[in-house]
């Protein structure tokens, strides 16, 4: 699963400003024959992104006449060891590091990571990637994300939608809903059949993110800044926030959403799904290629969520040049390289979410269906990030709260009084 939370502590109230630093231009070592770009991701060889970095390697290597030393290091492995190793003579050139405030903000806010404002303008990355895409790329001096300077180059993408099975919509004659109205009518026509239409997990991700793309079928981008950045104070009883959490519970006394949900995990929901027990499940593009492997016994489909402009999503984790990197010009043409249109390719026939392809390049038809999805939300600024990432406990406070309105402990009132004092507290800490 590719959704990231943010994790801020006390280190990011902590950092230091960015410091001016020389060596940050496109033009810092040249690069070319005889010179080795050190590079590390945390991506296995059979992903999608995986496959396309392997690719772009040997590209690299035959159009610059560098070596390239690659090195896998886990996830874990580079955010647990990035503050040190990146602060010796040890850095990489160039890596694959996690977006958010505590990661890359947090490195960035110490003068770890090279500001590539400059780079930027030379390659016209920021052409290559909507607004909302950006927005984890740039940090402030404070190490905050969506202003600023770029220190990250993503390019890949995650969002979340629809899966529906299509062998039980066409059982129950019921079609692809295209607005809200439509998508309750289907979920009643499963219903009185006796079928509980959504795979849900409330003890994790899903019904949070759900809850979340309720709330943004009532919200514009303000409201997602306000939320995301704060920008400003969040209304808690709102329309917004309101309309989300009164139909969560609407559709749990329907019948719409199991009450069991209450302690059922991701992994219980995708299965649910993967074994034809529900007919829809609304997560995020990490499930695509799983689905494609073992959610063989029935034809099944994606649409965006009806009525929605915007969605849960983000860029995926991106490319980060370390202050300290020997070869910065290397890591430049590289990161060049895997956002261009055959690479983009694919990462996009393997089952990824690229930022620059074109879907009429993607020969795969369910994932050219993916990005076709991924695009229109693009296009329209439409990707929204994720409901727990403006603080560091939003996320278990979130689900423990929808648990609670799921079960009748909570009213809708109290659930959001309480989750709007346990945001502001979090926000409260990292704003000062």
């Amino acid at each position: 699963m590719r959704k990231n939370r943010l994790i801020l502590g006390a280190a990011l109230a902590a950092a230091v400003a960015l410091s001016g630093c020389s060596g940050s231009s496109p033009d810092a070592g040249s690069g070319g024959e005889g010179d080795t770009l050190k590079l590390w991701h945390f991506e296995s060889g059979t992903s999608a992104m995986g496959i396309a970095w392997t690719e772009a390697i040997e590209v690299f290597e035959e159009e610059t006449g560098a070596t390239v030393e690659f090195e896998e290091r886990s996830f874990e492995q580079i955010r647990s060891t990035a503050s040190q190793v990146l602060n010796s003579d040890e850095a990489p050139d160039l890596l694959e590091y996690n977006k958010g405030n505590a990661t890359a903000g947090l490195l960035s806010s110490q003068g770890l990571l090279t500001n590539l404002d400059e780079a930027v303008d030379q390659y016209g990355w920021d052409d290559k990637l909507a607004p909302s895409l950006q927005t984890t790329a740039k940090y402030d001096e404070r190490g905050i994300m969506g202003s600023g300077s770029w220190f990250g180059v993503p390019n890949y993408g995650e969002f979340v939608e629809v899966y529906y099975n299509k062998d039980m919509f066409a059982e129950a004659g019921v079609e692809v809903p295209t607005t809200l109205d439509e998508f309750e009518d289907v979920m009643q026509a499963f219903t009185d059949k006796g079928i509980t239409p959504l795979a849900q997990s409330a003890a994790e991700y899903p019904l949070g993110q759900l809850w979340y793309q309720l709330a943004l079928t009532q919200a514009d981008r303000d409201w997602v800044e306000d939320y995301q950045l704060y920008k400003n104070p969040v209304d808690w009883q709102g329309e917004e926030v309101s309309f989300a959490t009164e139909t969560v519970k609407d559709w749990t006394d329907k019948g719409y959403i199991s009450a069991n949900a209450t302690g059922s995990t991701a992994e219980d929901a995708g299965t649910a799904f993967i074994s034809g027990t529900n007919p829809i499940f609304f997560s995020g593009s990490w499930w695509h290629n799983r689905f494609t492997t073992e959610a063989t016994g029935f034809e099944w489909g994606t649409f965006l969520f009806p009525e929605a402009e915007l969605a849960p999503g983000s860029a995926g984790n991106m490319w980060a040049v370390p202050e300290k990197a020997a070869n910065k010009e290397l890591a430049y043409k590289f990161i060049d390289i895997t956002m261009r249109p055959e690479i983009q390719n694919l990462i996009g026939n393997n089952g990824g979410v690229p930022v620059a392809a074109d879907p009429a390049d993607i020969t795969d038809e369910k994932s050219s269906e993916l990005i076709a999805n991924f695009n229109e939300l693009t296009d329209k600024d439409g990707i929204a990030f994720y409901p727990d990432w403006p603080t560091p406990t939003f996320y278990d406070e979130l689900n423990a709260g929808l648990q609670e309105l799921m079960n009748g402990t909570k009213t809708p009132e109290e659930f959001q009084d309480r989750i709007g004092e346990q945001y502001q507290s979090g926000v409260d800490d990292i704003t000062g």
